[in-house]
């Protein structure tokens, strides 16, 4: 082999090992990349997400156990849930395990070492030849390309995962803080419930009431009990929601909430350009149009790595010996292994990659469809619930509070009964308790929005559930 032929191959092989060693993977397994990702979308709460290694757990153990420490925020609840679910760990570890199969893929793979030796009555024989695939090293460029769009589209859709996370931790936490402030509510209309009862008891007793008074105000004691274990069901379910996502457990679960949601905002979110908005921050837009990106630039030379997948190279050094005179042959040479598209001309691999872009981009324009349709479904719950809610706060709230100081009244001066009393009191406590699932309401609908807007789809709109409280008690006699 010439010299000059010598450099270009000893040329093309350092070119090969400089473009291996540059694929390594990422010590922190991505997570500061989804960090990065993620930013701006949990709510106003950087995206502290588990890191590796001891020390690092160490830290993190620590943080949560300060946190727990405190009544429990909605903000500390995202804290403890991108630091401590177990789902969480997984889904970034299968995002390291992504890129440690991208580093995999782009490594070239270990040459062939063939050794021989053959002898006969008059000569020896070895033969000895190295041989490594010549399309790996040739596309490794490409590869690189798609390997690392590949890997933006995974660490995309973790990001997803982190900011839909958040959204959770934050639904649960509106969703046990709420129920705990119903429970109480319900706790005081049994109160109120139980006087009557007693009262009737006693006016039964003396022989002013018949058995049938006294068994309408044993029906409604018995209705607010049954609303009142309910109420603590729900509130017992929605703390459990709450541990689960944050991945607490043991002693743990003894974490003290926040006694009351937040307040309701001054102004609405305005609703324009929010359709603009979601198609330019929506992470599964991103992460669509990056796959489509991707099979594009693959669909160029797919054709030809079907064809000429097999391409091989070797080196071969064989050595003959006469056994009579002892004289040695050396043999030197390369070897080019080419398949021949007799059969297979690559159209089958063609039609696929082009199938892959077309749904590829079919898959972008749902997605962009689906993100307008839910950003505009999403304001419309957030604007009605935030209605709803201003309108228990200011209106309903206030007369409930009206009639029952004019009820007040009315009993001071004996023109009105105590059971009228009594009803109305368990009504206002009722109202109460409207206005604090419509505040909860409105929240979860902030939540679905803020994520339809910038995050993910949202599923399932939580905003203006059925109401969950009793019906309103009957009146007094």
């Amino acid at each position: 082999m010439s010299g000059a032929l010598r450099y270009r191959a000893a040329g093309l092989a350092a070119a090969a090992s400089l473009l291996a060693g540059c694929a390594s993977v990422a010590p922190d397994g991505l997570r500061g990349d989804v960090a990065h990702l993620a930013a701006g979308r949990t709510g106003g709460v950087t995206a502290v997400l588990p890191g590796t290694g001891a020390a690092a757990a160490a830290a993190e153990q620590e943080s949560l156990q300060r946190w727990l420490a405190e009544p429990l925020t909605q903000d500390s609840a995202v804290r403890i849930a991108l630091l401590n679910n177990p789902g969480l760990r997984a889904r970034l570890a299968a995002l390291g395990i992504a890129d440690a199969d991208r580093v995999q893929a782009l490594t070239l793979p270990n040459p062939h070492l063939t050794l021989g030796r053959f002898a006969s009555a008059h000569e020896r024989e070895i033969e000895r030849s190295l041989a490594f695939g010549l399309l790996d090293l040739i596309t490794l460029p490409w590869r690189t390309d798609r390997e690392a769009e590949r890997l933006q589209v995974a660490t995309l859709q973790a990001a997803q995962d982190v900011v839909a996370l958040a959204a959770e931790a934050r639904r649960a936490w509106l969703r046990a803080v709420a129920a705990e402030q119903v429970a109480a509510a319900n706790d005081r209309m049994v109160e109120a419930a139980q006087a009557g009862a007693e009262l009737a008891r006693r006016m039964v007793g003396v022989g002013n009431w018949s058995r049938l008074q006294w068994a309408r105000e044993q029906t409604v004691l018995q209705d607010a009990r049954a609303q009142q274990a309910r109420a603590r069901l729900a509130a017992a379910t929605a703390r459990e929601a709450l541990y689960r996502q944050l991945g607490l457990w043991g002693t743990q679960t003894q974490v003290r909430l926040a006694l009351q949601l937040p307040p309701l905002p001054g102004e609405p979110l305005p609703a324009d350009g929010l359709e603009a908005t979601a198609l330019r921050e929506r992470l599964d837009v991103q992460a669509a149009r990056r796959q489509l990106d991707t099979q594009a630039a693959r669909q160029g030379w797919s054709g030809a790595g079907a064809v000429f997948g097999d391409i091989g190279l070797a080196y071969s050094r064989n050595t003959t010996t006469d056994r009579d005179s002892g004289q040695r042959d050396i043999r030197r040479g390369w070897e080019l292994e080419l398949p021949l598209p007799l059969f297979d001309w690559g159209g089958a691999a063609r039609t696929r990659a082009q199938a892959q872009v077309e749904q590829a981009a079919a898959q972008l324009q749902d997605t962009a469809v689906r993100a307008r349709s839910e950003v505009r479904a999403a304001w419309f719950t957030y604007r009605t619930a935030l209605d709803l809610a201003r309108q228990q706060q200011a209106e309903v709230v206030p007369l409930r509070r009206l009639i029952s100081e004019e009820t007040t009244w009315r009993y001071n001066g004996m023109l009105a009964s105590v059971w009228e009393l009594l009803a109305e009191a368990r009504n206002s406590t009722q109202a109460v308790a409207g206005a604090i699932e419509a505040q909860r309401d409105f929240w979860l609908a902030e939540t679905d929005l803020q994520l339809a807007l910038t995050g993910t789809s949202p599923g399932s709109l939580q905003g203006i559930a059925p109401r969950t409280s009793a019906a309103t008690p009957e009146q007094g006699h």
